[in-house]
């Protein structure tokens, strides 16, 4: 008998292979045993479930300069983020936004920034990299915007040549074209405060030593700081709106500001409401990180309530990592947010499908929980569906003004799969959720994730909206995650906001048979959400889009049996399904096959069988890439395409054991 060894992640057990490619159910429940185990062992006193969120260094790059400019924070955690960020240095100098990826020039000047400001020498070798790479990609004149206004706060750059963020943008009122709520929610929270910060201009001077002027290509005072106009394409919204952020730059130039009290005061209401029932603004760490600096340029003390609680909320994110085999140092990270309902929803979900009685104390404590976070104010999003009554969930532990339609169903399918002794609030509480999600969906039919019919695509000419994330449009990931959810209370295709929902997504599909994820890298994870949710309202295997999609999925299967796809594949759509295969997107290759139908074919045995071979004796899997102290988790998760990334922990847990268990009941014939 053959052993063969599962070589990826430390600890992968032996199986023995059995002169045939299908495992043996008897492995499959063996591994589903050991992965439910390993959950479990995973949930929180509390119900609740809880990863950690990874991103790149950019977070500790931000939390010294933040700490920097107020004045605040530890020196030695300070010091622990500079190791943390240290570890992650490409070789060539830069810095990338995921694992493997390019060299990203705005993450690069700010990693090497933090670097200065904690006194690190210009000579010093990983500068000397770092400075070489950064000059010949442009040097920070190549920056985005908010990387831009940051310098400016330390006498880096200068205000009057970044894009204006004018404060006034929160006057407009919501039938003006240009308003707030035409914009994305995370873009929102980011923007507010980041107004106030433009407005009232902070400027704390360093000393020279600590400046970055060796990274203007051709000297800092030979450098034109502005964004240039297209040439090319002289009439175009980019040309147009630069010609306007020219313009008010000479407008504030001369002080002809007459509505800029009243929008500060507004911004700043704004800003203090929805700090309100959350874990800081937003929830997210650049929003939170905006609203402190904002704050303390509003007169806010240090020891304003205000100001505390915002930097504790803040520093929540932090995770302290003592000295061990990967880093000889202790280091401290940042995480962008948390997503306890989000993987508790997912867990209990994949706990139910994998057989753990509806009725186990576990599962309702962690269901208990869930319904405690239930949505009951209305946030931004009413700013459009004014008549609905609050319902859903969001993403973190707090965050009632931002519930989002991909919680919320998630929600709801891991209530699905439980007997809550409190069956008829369950209901109340689902139906609200139910109503709250067919209110928000947009126009097309599908789903966005926070807001309903965010798509006036003009937003993204704006001068500072190179982050590329102003718009919120609907996606066939969350769209197919809606129809399973859907299908599982009872809705079929007589109902027209369902079939509007199914014929959104037959649009949206590639020409190689593959759909785009949004959230998720990339196309794997768009096609296998589609795919569950098209099967599950009723949509017949034989259809040539599910057998198209089908075929795709079989076709990017990697050599060992597994399935990635990089990042990349955002950047340059030639590489989807292309990447090291990866525990949470063999499983959603796996889950897609199973969808369309396909549980016998030799790609679905060989995906099982990749799963099973690196399953670790602690029925975990691991999902990172390198070793000691440049080891990473590799990123499955997006935050905003082509932008910014995330690795979610539990991603290689929950997602391995939903896809064995499916693949166990469509081989037993279980429905």
């Amino acid at each position: 008998m053959n052993k063969v060894t599962g070589n990826s992640g430390a600890g992968a057990t032996q199986r023995p292979r059995f002169g045939r490619i299908d495992a043996d159910l008897s492995l499959v429940d063996a591994a589903v045993d050991r992965s439910a185990d390993f959950l479990f062992s995973q949930q929180h006193e509390d119900g609740y479930w809880c990863g950690e969120l990874e991103a790149d260094a950019m977070l500790e790059a931000d939390y010294i300069y933040m700490h920097v400019l107020l004045e605040s924070g530890d020196p030695g955690r300070m010091q622990r983020a500079l190791v943390e960020m240290l570890r992650y240095q490409n070789q060539d100098g830069s810095w990338s936004i995921y694992p493997g990826g390019p060299g990203n020039i705005s993450l690069a000047v700010k990693c090497y920034f933090a670097c200065k400001l904690m006194g690190m020498s210009p000579d010093d070798p990983i500068l000397v990299r770092a400075r070489q790479w950064i000059l010949a990609n442009g040097g920070v004149v190549a920056c985005n915007t908010f990387t831009k206004i940051y310098l400016c706060a330390l006498g880096q750059y200068d205000y009057d040549a970044v894009p204006a963020i004018p404060p006034e943008i929160v006057l407009a009122p919501n039938w003006f074209y240009f308003n707030l709520y035409e914009i994305s929610s995370w873009s929102r929270a980011i923007l507010v405060p980041l107004s106030i910060i433009y407005a009232k201009k902070p400027y704390k001077k360093i000393s020279p030593e600590q400046g970055i002027d060796e990274l203007f290509v051709g000297g800092r005072e030979n450098a034109d700081l502005r964004l240039q106009f297209d040439h090319k394409r002289p009439i175009s919204w980019r040309n147009f709106f630069l010609l306007a952020d020219r313009a008010f730059h000479i407008v504030e130039a001369v002080y002809i500001r007459p509505l800029r009290k009243l929008a500060i005061r507004k911004a700043e209401k704004w800003m203090l409401d929805r700090l309100e029932m959350s874990d800081g603004l937003g929830a997210i760490y650049p929003a939170m990180m905006n609203a402190i600096i904002a704050l303390r340029c509003l007169g806010y003390s240090d020891d304003d309530p205000q100001v505390i609680r915002a930097r504790d909320e803040f520093e929540k994110l932090g995770i302290e990592e003592p000295a061990g085999d990967n880093h000889p140092e202790p280091t401290f990270r940042m995480q962008p947010c948390m997503s306890p309902v989000w993987d508790t929803a997912y867990a209990v979900f994949a706990l139910g499908e994998a057989g753990i009685p509806r009725t186990d104390p576990r599962l309702l404590k962690a269901v208990d929980w869930m319904l405690s976070k239930e949505v009951r104010h209305k946030g931004d999003w009413a700013e459009k569906v004014r008549k609905t009554e609050p319902g859903g969930w969001y993403f973190e532990f707090n965050n009632e003004f931002y519930p989002d339609t991909d919680d919320t169903a998630q929600v709801l399918l891991a209530l699905s799969r439980v007997e809550n002794p409190r069956e008829r609030y369950q209901y109340e509480v689902s139906q609200r959720a139910i109503h709250w999600l067919f209110a928000m969906q947009c126009g097309n039919g599908g789903w966005a994730s926070f807001d309903k019919d965010n798509t006036k695509m003009i937003f993204q000419y704006i001068p500072f909206a190179d982050h590329n994330a102003m718009l919120d449009p609907p996606t066939v990931d969350i769209t197919g995650r809606m129809l399973e959810m859907l299908s599982n209370y009872g809705y079929t295709r007589a109902d027209k906001r369902v079939e509007r929902a199914i014929q959104f997504v037959f649009r949206e599909q590639e020409p190689d048979g593959s759909w785009f994820g949004r959230w998720g890298v990339n196309y794997i994870y768009g096609t296998f959400l589609v795919l569950r949710g098209l099967e599950a309202i009723g949509v017949e295997h034989n259809e040539p889009q599910i057998q198209q999609a089908a075929e795709w999925i079989r076709m990017v299967q990697n050599p060992d049996g597994g399935w990635g796809e990089s990042c990349l594949s955002y950047d340059d759509p030639v590489q989807r399904g292309i990447g090291p295969s990866t525990p949470s997107q063999t499983a959603w290759a796996i889950l897609g096959l199973l969808a369309a139908g396909d549980n016998r074919s030799d790609s679905v045995a060989k995906g099982i069988r990749w799963l099973l071979d690196r399953q670790k004796e602690s029925g975990d899997w691991d999902e990172s890439v390198g070793s000691g102290v440049t080891r990473q988790a590799l990123y499955t998760g997006t935050g905003f395409p082509r932008v910014f990334y995330l690795a979610y922990h539990m991603y290689r847990n929950y997602f391995p054991l939903l896809a064995l268990t499916t693949y166990k009941q469509a081989m037993q014939g279980v429905e």
